[in-house]
């Protein structure tokens, strides 16, 4: 199998600026808002809409070149495609709605082959009307695959169904992605499942592409402001960089935090006003019998006003003593929760961890 490359713009009616990548047997989730461009970044990859310039290469070929007026049809890409909606014909039952997708040489055993692979064995005369949602994404799987594609493009395939049935079918995607050796796109506005289920995000905001890396990259230390919007990133603040006995540090309010490394754009300007963030799971809650001193920890005392438990993770709400009545969030196992005897009102002790605070430039 060979990567997905795809540097493209469009100008109507829809305006795009995207470029995003994407390995054989990876999984890349096309993030942002509705209307910011995934879905039709899609249908150009697939052939189905023609970008306005750019390139797009898949398949160890080029598919759509703008300078050499190259673009080849849908058929020719091999794409395998799951739309929102599943696109299923009610008039067929479920093994010739896959079959639909099979080359003329195919075995028609593939079909039983491709049922068996998702989940649908003994419904192959059922028609789409008496499946669940879950079965009718199921088919629509097995006929995208049935194309042998170079790529597998998911077009928001779990928004039609409800919640346990999701989580249901994001363990099976995840075990058949084992199998699967092709670039995979999926799109969704959904950031936790984009974390569950894919190696990379790339996120695109009114069209544009922000930033692509892996889901930490993006997630813990985005490239700026928009992304960190984007992403909902839950400790998001401003601050001074400033250097110190030949160290950059962090002032916050009365804090002066200890930084691993300042990024470069901030390096340039001495005293320079930036954003910055840590994960609520990188706040580290200090234990009530012996508090931590380390060098590095910036230690600071804070105020607990919320609690909520959920799936054995407690997220606390903490007013910070000295930064103006600012509030961090911070994530911790419902057991060390428990262990520390934490209550309303209590004041606690956490550590920021100098590698785990990320700055990002007040100009982006």
């Amino acid at each position: 199998m060979h990567p997905l490359r795809v540097n493209i713009t469009l100008n109507n009616p829809t305006q795009l600026d995207v470029e995003l990548s994407c390995e054989p047997g990876q999984m890349l989730a096309l993030v942002g808002p509705s209307g910011s461009g995934k879905s039709t970044t899609l249908r150009c990859i697939a052939g189905l809409q023609k970008p306005s310039s750019g390139v797009i290469e898949g398949g160890g070929q080029c598919w759509f070149d703008s300078q050499q007026r190259l673009a080849l049809s849908p058929q020719q890409r091999r794409v395998g495609i799951v739309f929102q909606d599943y696109a299923l014909f009610p008039h067929l039952n479920v093994a010739d709605n896959v079959r639909l997708a099979l080359d003329s040489h195919m075995d028609a055993s593939v079909v039983e082959q491709l049922l068996v692979q998702v989940h649908l064995s003994g419904l192959a005369s059922r028609y789409p009307a008496q499946l669940s949602g879950g079965q009718q994404q199921r088919v629509a799987l097995a006929r995208a695959l049935a194309r042998n594609p170079n790529v597998l493009l998911l077009d928001e395939p779990f928004s039609a169904v409800d919640k346990v049935t999701r989580r249901k079918l994001y363990l099976e995607l995840h075990a058949l992605r084992q199998q699967l050796a092709m670039p995979v796109i999926l799109v969704t506005h959904d950031l936790d499942e984009a974390a569950m289920l894919a190696d990379q995000m790339c996120v695109i905001h009114q069209g544009i592409t922000l930033q692509q890396g892996t889901i930490d990259e993006v997630m813990q230390r985005p490239k700026n402001l928009s992304v960190a919007r984007q992403v909902d990133v839950r400790n998001l603040f401003e601050g001074t960089l400033v250097q110190t006995d030949n160290a950059y540090k962090l002032r916050w309010h009365n804090h002066l935090f200890e930084l691993v490394q300042a990024p470069l754009s901030a390096r340039a300007c001495i005293e320079a006003e930036v954003y910055w963030t840590i994960a609520p799971a990188k706040i580290l809650l200090h234990q009530q019998r012996r508090p931590s001193k380390g060098d590095q920890e910036n230690a600071v005392n804070a105020v607990v006003d919320q609690m909520i438990t959920m799936r054995g993770i407690a997220t606390l709400l903490v007013t910070v003593e000295g930064s103006l009545g600012q509030q961090l969030q911070l994530d911790v196992p419902e057991h060390v929760l428990h262990r520390n005897q934490i209550t309303l009102g209590q004041t606690i002790g956490v550590s920021l961890l100098a590698q785990a605070i990320h700055i990002m430039p007040r100009t982006a």
